[in-house]
């Protein structure tokens, strides 16, 4: 029977050569038949094994129970700050000059007495010019005849065709 070599740090410089690295190299029956296997050993690596199958699902479920409380946390947040978001318009609404203002913006309720003048704006937003011209401090005179236009607009209002009604009456009332 070979006696085993002795470990590299053991061993002198002088007797290690090429020869007997390839002698030192690892035999794999050799290692697994030096471990030795007793009940105890099968007993703890079973355990191991059973410990891991009732491990495993229970950190699975940790896991997507935290999910599930940190998206409801954040659930929680956003109702919170929707809450006071309505808690403020609530405030608002109980002040009496918020309500008469929103009366007439929204519903175009006034006091009674007041005249109302609605300006309908008919024009399309294309049509609005994005880039407006700065504001200027000087009078600026127009180069436009004002008089011609205003000639030219009571003409053409004079000279628009009325509508006819179907019954032939031209529109007015008996």
């Amino acid at each position: 029977m070979r006696r085993p070599a002795a470990p590299p740090s053991r061993t002198p410089n002088s007797q290690i050569t090429d020869a007997s690295r390839e002698r030192r190299a690892v035999d794999v029956r050799e290692w697994a038949g030096g471990i030795r296997f007793s009940a105890f050993t099968a007993i703890m690596l079973g355990l191991v094994v059973l410990a891991v199958f009732v491990l495993v699902p229970t950190v699975g479920t940790y896991l997507s129970q935290q999910q599930q409380i940190t998206a409801l946390e954040h659930s929680v947040q956003l109702t919170t700050d929707e809450v006071a978001a309505l808690e403020q318009q609530k405030q608002r609404w109980a002040d009496p000059a918020y309500v008469t203002s929103q009366a007439r913006a929204r519903l175009y309720y006034m006091l009674p007495g007041e005249v109302v003048y609605l300006v309908d704006d008919d024009l399309p937003p294309a049509s609005i010019p994005l880039d407006q011209q700065p504001v200027s401090d000087d009078v600026q005179e127009t180069r436009s005849d004002w008089m011609a236009q205003l000639v030219r607009s009571v003409t053409a209002a004079g000279l628009t065709q009325t509508a006819v009604a179907p019954d032939g009456t031209g529109g007015t009332a008996p």
